[in-house]
């Protein structure tokens, strides 16, 4: 067959092929789809119940990573955009992940108390979950939260396994056992333990299971998901040894975690040199346990 025959026929084929690739989303090939970002996507009928949505170019079911990202403000302040410089540094370090940044209802007086913030967390995921073929995106999830923000997701990491299991969790100094944070402030400042208590609408006395159920060291066990803990050594809110405590059990039941203490830092106010480092280990840790 000659040459001006068989042009017609390869220009079907390339563009078959094109097409294939284009549209392809079972992580082969090449795929177009372009970055993405989607500002206060509701996932609850709250105003509060809202996420920042950013999807990388590229992605796929089958190889899209899952980073969610909780805010802290020890569960009565706080907003999804206290973690903008969390979200900037894990675009560059980590471009193929799809992040989402979380918003969830605030305990105020006698509103929205424990386990309110449990449970948007867990309706958010499933959330991410019910959009895995609009968005693009694996099964493979990260949970990172700083302060209230670690131990809401420490809390979702080790107490559920739906509708997703985490395959890692990073906590920068996340309270994890609530009725020790209560019984031995930092300091012995009675006002932290006032605060937690209006916070979770019970003390460890009036309420002794809804603080064991909301602490995540209560449900560590083998299978868990491997954790970074980060924290200050003069941290003035949570107690370091809420990391040491978490990192112990963790130890004891087999599973892989990584502590980290930054000696003279405090509560979140790091400088940029903290802050680089541990966002170095925490890259390396993510690179190597989330496959």
């Amino acid at each position: 067959m000659k040459l001006h025959k068989l042009l017609p026929f390869i220009l079907f084929i390339s563009f078959f092929i094109s097409c294939k690739k284009t549209n392809d989303t079972s992580g082969g090939g090449t795929n177009a789809t372009p970055a993405q970002t989607l500002p206060n996507v509701a996932y609850g009928a709250d105003a509060q119940q809202k996420m920042d949505v950013y999807l990388p170019a590229g992605r796929t079911v089958a190889a899209t990573k899952v980073m969610v990202m909780i805010h802290g403000g020890s569960w009565t302040t706080g907003d999804k955009i206290d973690l903008t410089a969390f979200v900037d540094t894990m675009k560059k370090r980590l471009p193929g992940y799809a992040i989402f940044n979380i918003n969830y209802r605030l305990s105020a007086g006698t509103t929205n108390v424990f386990p309110t913030q449990e449970n948007d967390v867990k309706t958010a995921l499933q959330f991410i979950f019910s959009k895995s073929s609009e968005y693009l995106i694996s099964d493979k999830y990260v949970l990172i939260g700083a302060s209230a923000g670690a131990h809401l997701a420490m809390l979702q990491g080790y107490k559920y396994t739906m509708p997703v299991k985490p395959k890692a969790i990073v906590s920068f100094f996340g309270p994890g056992d609530l009725t020790d944070m209560y019984n031995n402030p930092v300091g012995g400042l009675t006002i932290l333990s006032t605060v937690l208590a209006q916070a979770i609408g019970a003390t460890p006395t009036s309420n002794p299971m809804l603080y064991t159920n909301s602490s995540p060291i209560t449900f560590i066990a083998a299978g868990a998901p491997p954790t970074i803990l980060l924290h200050g050594s003069t941290d003035p809110l949570v107690n370091p040894s809420q990391s040491v405590a978490v990192k112990n059990k963790l130890t004891a039941a087999g599973v892989i975690n990584q502590y980290i203490l930054y000696p003279g830092k405090g509560h979140g106010d790091w400088d940029n040199a903290t802050y680089g480092n541990a966002f170095s280990n925490v890259q390396v840790f993510l690179e190597t346990n989330v496959q």
